[in-house]
């Protein structure tokens, strides 16, 4: 998980309770909203921590415990840029914010635990501990960023406790397989379609294939290891319960719990073969302004282009240049759909390019694909080619 706007945590997370007592004492919703007298830097008698967050109690607490970084919070606040522009508050919504303490800011997840329930504080987070540097156009706050936060309440996430009799894989999964399923089970490379499902810590299901009715088909060595490494030990119509740490997840939780069902497997298709001109771009591709090459391989039998808001259908394989396949809807046997804005550049002018029906191979410069390669990263970088089929226009 990434480390949120508050904004878009509002948005995600407990809705509970309207505006506290403690901010209806006969104060106008523009006073409370005013910035700071103080809201460009922080006063000489800020209390200061070695990370360079500061902050003055405005109100003391009622309560004694102080969260941890583990806890939920549920708190009121209001955010100000140093210019005295207000850019979020959940005091103008008129409804508390409650989310993990590990999952915001840094300078919050440090900031809270510095405070007891009731108590309100008045925090200078520097950029390094917020969102970064202000950069123009990208709609977020930057630079110091100051907040007044009330600590409504410290919600204690409960614990999750691993039932005795599970199982250990490698990468430190732990699980219990709650229906076997047939005794032939998945090769590495056998495309599985499957269902999952994600719990929160009170148990509730928080994201399932299950439940949204789409299963989900990827080859069985393609998936992450709290996936992959339990289902290698099942057979079709398998179900398993599964510990995974927090951290295996870019969790702010210590372990969280998700349930699998491998609903059937099969061989994958045969791969296409490698392009002869794959290392290179050849002579006779057609190039454009930005640097993408391409050559027509089949003619389409449609009229209408995509535009960059549309929804593709495609069949595709993609290669690095030394003829390494690193990703094929024709071996999953399964075409891809997607919205065309929302993949790499490449594949955004490319395939704008054509019409349904037609196949063109594209030689993708890597500012237009994953970047340069990094070593020892399975993501592939440089030049890339592909070979895609433009079935559908939706």
């Amino acid at each position: 998980m990434r480390k949120h706007k508050l904004s878009a945590i509002i948005l995600a997370g407990s809705m509970a309770g309207f505006l506290q007592n403690t901010y209806a004492e006969n104060k106008s919703m523009e006073e409370l909203l005013k910035a700071p007298a103080n809201v460009a830097a922080a006063p000489s008698e800020a209390e200061k921590t070695a990370s360079g967050l500061a902050s003055i109690v405005l109100e003391k607490g009622t309560g004694s415990k102080k969260p941890t970084a583990s806890d939920q919070v549920e708190v009121h606040y209001t955010g100000w840029t140093t210019d005295g522009k207000m850019f979020d508050s959940s005091v103008q919504r008129g409804e508390t914010a409650t989310f993990p303490l590990g999952g915001v800011i840094k300078g919050w997840t440090e900031g809270l635990q510095l405070m007891v329930e009731g108590e309100k504080r008045r925090f200078w987070i520097p950029e390094d501990l917020a969102y970064g540097p202000a950069v123009e156009g990208s709609g977020r706050p930057g630079g110091l960023l100051v907040f007044d936060v009330e600590l409504v309440k410290v919600v204690e996430i409960p614990k999750l406790e691993i039932p005795a009799d599970a199982l250990k894989t490698k990468s430190g999964l732990s699980y219990v397989i709650t229906a076997k399923g047939e005794d032939e089970k998945p090769k590495a490379d056998s495309l599985i379609n499957f269902h999952f499902t994600f719990f929160s810590p009170e148990g509730q299901p928080v994201q399932s294939s299950k439940q949204a009715g789409q299963p989900q088909l990827a080859p069985l060595d393609k998936l992450p290891p709290f996936f992959s490494e339990v289902f290698a030990e099942l057979g079709k119509g398998g179900k398993a319960e599964v510990y995974i740490p927090g951290e295996m997840l870019q969790a702010p939780l210590e372990m969280v719990k998700s349930e699998l069902e491998l609903i059937d497997f099969r061989a994958p298709a045969p791969a296409p073969e490698v392009p002869a001109d794959v290392a290179a771009v050849p002579s006779d591709a057609v190039k454009t302004e930005s640097g993408l090459a391409s050559r027509v391989l089949k003619a389409g039998s449609g009229k209408k282009h995509p535009s960059a808001t549309d929804v593709v259908e495609v069949n595709y394989t993609g290669w690095e240049t030394d003829g390494k396949m690193f990703d094929s809807s024709i071996t999953r046997g399964q075409t891809a759909e997607f919205p065309l804005n929302k993949v790499i550049k490449g594949w955004t002018e490319g395939v704008q390019l054509m019409v349904e029906g037609e196949t063109r191979r594209f030689w993708i410069p890597a500012e237009l694909a994953y970047g340069p390669k990094q070593e020892g990263s399975d993501q592939p970088g440089g030049l890339l080619v592909f070979d895609v089929e433009l079935i559908s226009i939706k």
